[in-house]
């Protein structure tokens, strides 16, 4: 398993050559590495070298690829035929062909994370730098896992609910009809086997976002005051999705300048605004990632035995964030920004109204 590292900020040359610092820091440290980012001319100037849908090796313990959406459409549409064979005897799908189909919007983002997947499960490499478009768009593709599961959880249980479902589950005259169409005999559970699957699924990435050593984010900006508030905004979206922020890396051909108050308690790196192609002073500078990783807050912290979540969640106040708790009071949605995160609640939490919540140091405190 890799540790994938991404970057957040609005300067975007300044960003991607963060990265390319960044993944020329680690291989020469002797860890394999692949810089993995999407199909645009960024990447491939800074490094002057053609970048291509499939990795290939740039420097020792260093391999580069670009996500091309087109591409990833068509690799993964067979392993869709695959699926749909599986469960119907008569597959729909099998005469569209990938070359033919259009990525739509949203999709890039998706199969950009699956390829990250794919990547992190081959176990050729240590390290995956992302250089991603670093604003909300990441976060919300680094936070796939979290919220489709969601959907599947909500929208499995309503179907099972529904006449449909106990329907199928339960009727003698349905069950042999859908019998007859698909593969498989849908009793209530073999029902469940396919979203059993996918939640599994979805856990497995859950668990590495919420890991800091399998999944962290750095912010990347400039002492200009508007791109610092971005950033900072950008640092409390990425709580909301539970990503871990390491550190700031400021990006300013003046070592003396200080945005410490603005970003504590995470630690600022001044890094040199070094030329296109001059990579060692941006190298030399650089912070220890994995270690500033593991030291930073977590987005979220359960405490159990005060009956309390805290949510970190700076760059916002009270008045930017809403609290809701729905249906059988096993989870909390907190909107913040742009962003909202369902809290699945553990059993001693379940069940338990909200008591009351305060907004405390940069953390939203819920107490049930």
């Amino acid at each position: 398993m890799a540790l994938i590292l991404t970057f957040l900020g609005k300067s975007g040359t300044a960003r991607s050559k963060i990265v390319i610092a960044a993944a020329k820091l680690l291989a020469s440290q002797g860890q394999r590495v692949l810089l993995a980012g999407l199909a645009e001319p960024a990447l491939p100037i800074l490094l002057d070298t053609i970048l291509t849908s499939d990795p290939q090796e740039i420097a020792s313990n260093l391999q580069a690829v670009q996500f091309q959406a087109s591409v990833l459409l068509e690799r993964n549409w067979e392993e869709v035929k695959k699926l749909e064979a599986q469960y119907l005897r008569t597959p729909i799908i099998k005469e569209v062909y990938g070359q033919e189909l259009v990525a739509l919007p949203g999709m890039d983002s998706a199969l950009a994370l699956n390829a990250i997947r794919e990547y992190d499960a081959s176990g050729k490499y240590d390290v995956i730098v992302y250089d991603g478009t670093g604003d909300a768009t990441t976060l919300r593709m680094l936070a796939m896992p979290e919220s489709l599961s969601w959907y599947v959880r909500r929208f499995r249980q309503l179907f099972v609910n529904s006449d449909l479902g106990k329907a199928i589950a339960e009727s003698p005259l349905i069950q042999p009809l859908i019998g007859s169409f698909f593969n498989v005999n849908w009793t209530a559970d073999n029902f469940s086997l396919p979203t059993n699957q996918v939640n599994n699924f979805l856990e497995k990435g859950k668990a590495a976002l919420a890991d800091p050593k399998r999944v962290a984010a750095f912010l990347v900006t400039t002492p200009e005051p508007i791109e610092v508030a971005s950033t900072r905004y950008l640092w409390g979206s990425a709580q909301q999705v539970g990503i871990t922020v390491g550190g700031v890396i400021l990006v300013s051909p003046q070592a003396n300048v200080n945005l410490t108050e603005e970003f504590t308690p995470l630690p600022v790196s001044v890094i040199p605004d070094a030329p296109t192609g001059e990579w060692q002073p941006l190298i030399d500078a650089l912070p220890n990632f994995a270690q500033q990783a593991i030291q930073a807050p977590k987005p979220i912290e359960i405490d159990i035995h005060n009956r309390q979540v805290r949510l970190f969640l700076p760059g916002f106040d009270k008045k930017q964030v809403k609290l809701t708790q729905y249906g059988p009071e096993a989870e909390v949605t907190v909107e913040a920004g742009d962003q909202r995160r369902n809290i699945f609640l553990p059993p001693a939490l379940s069940g338990r109204p909200i008591t009351g919540a305060k907004f405390q140091n940069n953390y939203l405190i819920i107490s049930f």
